[in-house]
C-alpha cells in the first residue's frame, strides 16, 4: 500500500513539475512579448491595444502558439507601421520559429539575444530602420533557413561566425551600409539558393568559392565596389535563374557559351562595369531569358539580333552606352528579327556606334515596346513612317545622330509618349502640328536641327509638358500664346537662336512654375511684358539678342529667385532697376551685367 502511494504521489509530482515548468514558459513568453509592446512608441493600426489581459497572449494579434504547449512559435507583425525597437527579451521566446517584421520602423540595435532563438528557421527584419552590426550571435541559430536584414542602416561586415548557418537557403543584406569583402565561406552552404548582398559597400573580388552553391538561383550582388572578374565557377551554375552584377568595376569578358552553361537564365544585368569583348550569341540558348541589360561597358562588335529572335520570353534588351556598331551601313539590318521578340518593352542602344539608316522593319516590333533609344549613334536618313505601329511608346530617344527630311506626321499617333528625343539631328521643314496629340508628353526636346516655319499653335494642347526645347532651328513667326501660356511647364522653356518675331505675349503670366526661360537670339519686339513679373518660380531668364525696347518692368522685382538674368544686346532704355540689387542669388551676375552697362552706356541701356 505504500509503494502504491509513494508511485502515485511520485507520478503526480512529476506531473505538477511539468504543468509548473508549462506554466513557466507561458509566462516568460507573455513578459516578453508585454516587454516588445513597451518598445512600441508608435502604432497607427492600434495592434497593441489587442495585447491586452482580456483575452489569451496567443490569440493576440500578430502571435502564434503551439497548440500543445502554448510557447509562441511565430511573431508576424508585417507592414503595421510600428515604430519602436526590439527588447533583449524576445530571446526569451526560445520556442520561435519565424520572426517577420518586415515594412516597419524599427530602430536601435537588433538584440544579440536574438542568438538565444535556437529553433529559429524565418528571420526578415528587412525594410526598417535597424542600426548597429549584424549580431554575431545568430550563429547560434543554426535552424534558420532565410536571413533577411536588407533596408536597414546596418554598419560593418558580415561576421564571419556566421560561417555555422550551413541550412541558409535565403541571404538578404542589401540596401545597408555594409563594408569588408564578401565571405568565401558563403561557398559552404550547399543549400543557398538567393545571395542579395546589393546597394553595400562591398569590395574586392568575388569568391570562386561561391561556385559550390549549386543550388543557386538568385545571385544580386549589384550596386558595390567589387573588381576583378566573375569567377568561371558561378557561370557553371546551371540552376542560376537571375544574374545581377551591375554598378561595380568589374571586367573582362562574358563567356561565349553563358548561354549553354546557364540554361535557365531569366535576367542576366551588368551594365555600369567594365565589361569587353562580344555579346555572346550562345545566350540564344538561353530560352526563358526575359531581360538582358548590359548598358554602360565597353562591348564591342556587330548586334546579331538574328540569334535574340528565338527569345519569346525578352521584354528588356539594353546596351546602350557600349562601341558596339561599326558605323556602318547595315549595322541595323538584324532589328528586324527582333519582331519574333512579341514581349520586348525595352530596347535600348543609345550612345554607341551604329551607322546606316533605321530600318523599315521597326513597324513590326512588339506593340508591347514601351522604351525605344538609338540616341547618340551615326544614324542617317528618315524615321520610318511606320514607327507609328509601337502605339504603347512611352519613351523614344533618336537624338544627336544625323536623322534628316521632315519628321513624319505619324508620330502624332504616339498618344503615351511621355518622353521625345529628336534633339541635334538634321530634321528639316515644319514641325507637324500633329504633335499636339501627344497629350501625355513631359519632355520634348528638338533643339539643333533645321526645323522652319512657324511654332504649331497645336502644341497648347500638350498640357503634361515640363520641359520643351525649340532652340537652335530655324523657326520664324510669332510665339503662339497657346505654348507660352503653357502653365504644366515647371522645368525649362527654351526658344533661343531662332527667326521669332513680334512681342513676348503676356500669357507668359501663366509659367507660374517655370524655372528656366530662355528666347534668346530672336528678332522679338515691342516691351518686356509686365505680366512676366508673375512667374515668380524663375531661376533663369535669358532675353539677349532680340529688339526689346523700353524700360526692365518694376514688377521683376517679385522674381527674387533669380540666379541669371541676361537682358543685353536689346533696344531698353532707362535706368538698372535697383531692385535688382536686392536680389541675394543674383549678385555675382549683376555685378557682370554692370560691368558690361558701364562698358555700352555708362548707367543706362
Amino acid at each position: 500500500m505504500w509503494q502504491m502511494l509513494f508511485k502515485f504521489l511520485h507520478g503526480y509530482g512529476f506531473f505538477l513539475l511539468c504543468m509548473s515548468l508549462s506554466t513557466f514558459g507561458d509566462e516568460s513568453d507573455h513578459l516578453a512579448l508585454l516587454d516588445l509592446k513597451k518598445r512600441i512608441t508608435e502604432d497607427p493600426q492600434h495592434i497593441m491595444s489587442t495585447w491586452n489581459g482580456s483575452i489569451n497572449f496567443c490569440s493576440w494579434v500578430g502571435v502564434t502558439c503551439n497548440h500543445s504547449n502554448k510557447r509562441v512559435v511565430t511573431l508576424n507583425l508585417e507592414a503595421q507601421n510600428l515604430v519602436g525597437s526590439i527588447p533583449p527579451s524576445i530571446g526569451n521566446l526560445t520556442y520561435l520559429t519565424g520572426i517577420n517584421l518586415i515594412h516597419n520602423f524599427f530602430h536601435g540595435e537588433i538584440p544579440q539575444e536574438m542568438g538565444r532563438l535556437l529553433r529559429l528557421r524565418y528571420l526578415n527584419l528587412s525594410f526598417n530602420y535597424f542600426g548597429g552590426t549584424i549580431p554575431s550571435n545568430i550563429s547560434h541559430c543554426t535552424q534558420l533557413r532565410v536571413l533577411n536584414v536588407g533596408s536597414n542602416k546596418l554598419i560593418g561586415s558580415i561576421p564571419d561566425q556566421l560561417k555555422s548557418l550551413l541550412n541558409l537557403t535565403h541571404l538578404w543584406v542589401s540596401g545597408n551600409n555594409l563594408t569588408g569583402t564578401i565571405p568565401d565561406w558563403i561557398g559552404n552552404f550547399s543549400s543557398l539558393y538567393a545571395i542579395n548582398i546589393f546597394q553595400n559597400n562591398f569590395q574586392g573580388s568575388i569568391p570562386n568559392e561561391l561556385g559550390r552553391c549549386t543550388s543557386l538561383g538568385r545571385f544580386v550582388i549589384a550596386g558595390n565596389k567589387l573588381s576583378g572578374m566573375v569567377p568561371s565557377s558561378i557561370y557553371n551554375i546551371s540552376s542560376i535563374s537571375y544574374i545581377s552584377v551591375t554598378d561595380n568595376q568589374l571586367h573582362g569578358e562574358l563567356p561565349k557559351d553563358v548561354g549553354i552553361t546557364l540554361p535557365n537564365l531569366e535576367t542576366f544585368a551588368g551594365g555600369v562595369n567594365k565589361f569587353t569583348g562580344n555579346i555572346p550569341v550562345s545566350l540564344s540558348n538561353a530560352s526563358r531569358l526575359r531581360q538582358l541589360d548590359f548598358a554602360e561597358n565597353g562591348l564591342t562588335g556587330k548586334l546579331q539580333a538574328e540569334h535574340f529572335g528565338s527569345l519569346q520570353s525578352l521584354s528588356r534588351l539594353n546596351f546602350d552606352d557600349n562601341r558596339l556598331g561599326s558605323g556602318k551601313t547595315g549595322d541595323l539590318s538584324s532589328l528586324s528579327f527582333l519582331a519574333n521578340c512579341t514581349n520586348l518593352e525595352v530596347l535600348s542602344f543609345s550612345r554607341n556606334r551604329f551607322g546606316g539608316e533605321l530600318p523599315e522593319s521597326i513597324s513590326n516590333l512588339s506593340t508591347k515596346l514601351r522604351i525605344f533609344t538609338m540616341g547618340g549613334n551615326l544614324i542617317h536618313g528618315s524615321i520610318p513612317i511606320g514607327i507609328a505601329n509601337l502605339v504603347n511608346l512611352n519613351n523614344l530617344g533618336m537624338e544627336q545622330n544625323y536623322f534628316g527630311g521632315s519628321l513624319p506626321d505619324a508620330i502624332g499617333k504616339l498618344q503615351k509618349l511621355q518622353g521625345l528625343y529628336l534633339n541635334l539631328n538634321k530634321f528639316s521643314g515644319p514641325i507637324p502640328s500633329s504633335l499636339g496629340n501627344l497629350t501625355s508628353v513631359t519632355r520634348l526636346f528638338m533643339e539643333g536641327n533645321r526645323f522652319e516655319g512657324s511654332i504649331p499653335p497645336s502644341l497648347g494642347n500638350c498640357q503634361s509638358l515640363l520641359m520643351f526645347n525649340l532652340s537652335s532651328n530655324r523657326l520664324s513667326g510669332t510665339i503662339p500664346k497657346e505654348v507660352i501660356g503653357l502653365s504644366s511647364l515647371s522645368i525649362c522653356l527654351s526658344m533661343s537662336n531662332n527667326f521669332l518675331t513680334g512681342s513676348l505675349p503676356s500669357e507668359v503670366s501663366d509659367l507660374v512654375h517655370l524655372s528656366e526661360l530662355d528666347v534668346s537670339g530672336n528678332n522679338l519686339s515691342g516691351e518686356i511684358p509686365i505680366t512676366l513679373g508673375s512667374c515668380t518660380s524663375l531661376v533663369s531668364l535669358h532675353l539677349e539678342g532680340n529688339a526689346f525696347e523700353g524700360r526692365i518692368p518694376e514688377t521683376l522685382a517679385k522674381l527674387r529667385g533669380l540666379e541669371e538674368i541676361d537682358v543685353s544686346r536689346n533696344h531698353l532704355s532707362g535706368k538698372i532697376p535697383e531692385f535688382l540689387g536686392k536680389f541675394r542669388a543674383l549678385k555675382s551676375i549683376f555685378l557682370i551685367m554692370i560691368l558690361r552697362v558701364h562698358c555700352l552706356k555708362k548707367e543706362y541701356f
